[in-house]
């Protein structure tokens, strides 16, 4: 599964004029103060309240970034057993492609919602024994314990096909989240919550279509 916003300063620019035989002006250069990270932080809350008067966020925008959290942390559960459990080639790549971009994705609703002043959640394990898993099992898609335990016992070809298809299933409620999102009044409003929520509907759509495919194809070789 893969669906992830400062004052400037303006300094004037002085350029040494040289007229006849005078000697240019000496200009005092004075080196900028360095930014604390309080700074930093203090600017990126201004921006984020900047924005909310432009663009209104809900709480239905909270919920959605604070539950695909939950929801990007069981993939990343699931395809980080690719190298371990003898994935082919071909799902050990997606895999890794799933991870890199959820984990992108994660950093993104992060900090969105700390820049709100929002509670943030930890994606955390989201394993058989995880209380995080019971927390956010009634998200769409969410593999249940069984699902997990399957997945996480089966080995080579098996793997594979369990892995296609129980991430068919994960990216599918990931889509559905993000519709229930934008039929919500009001919501996905804010320019970065309709950016990511709808990216995250692209680029899953595109990924199951791509996953359809290769359980469709033969069957990728075993740790090859």
């Amino acid at each position: 599964m893969r669906l992830s916003t400062y004052s400037f300063a303006a300094g004037a620019l002085l350029t040494p004029m040289t007229m006849g035989c005078s000697r240019p002006a000496t200009v005092a250069e004075t080196a900028p103060a360095p930014v604390s990270a309080q700074q930093t932080d203090s600017a990126a809350v201004a921006k984020a309240r900047a924005d909310s008067v432009r663009y209104p966020y809900t709480e239905a925008d909270v919920e959605f970034m604070s539950a695909m959290i939950g929801h990007h942390s069981q993939a990343l559960l699931m395809a980080g057993w690719a190298p371990t459990h003898g994935a082919g080639s071909s799902v050990r790549t997606l895999a890794e492609r799933i991870i890199n971009g959820q984990r992108d994705e994660i950093v993104t609703m992060q900090r969105w919602l700390a820049d709100r002043r929002k509670p943030v959640p930890e994606p955390g394990r989201m394993g058989k024994s995880s209380t995080s898993h019971h927390q956010h099992s009634g998200m769409p898609g969410m593999l249940t314990r069984d699902q997990l335990q399957q997945l996480d016992q089966a080995r080579g070809s098996e793997f594979d096909r369990l892995f296609l298809t129980f991430m068919i299933q994960h990216h599918r409620g990931a889509v559905s989240m993000v519709q229930k999102l934008f039929a919500t009044p009001g919501a996905a409003r804010d320019e970065t919550v309709f950016k990511f929520a709808n990216d995250v509907s692209v680029d899953q759509r595109t990924e199951v279509a791509r996953m359809e495919r290769m359980l469709a194809g033969p069957a990728p070789k075993a740790g090859s």
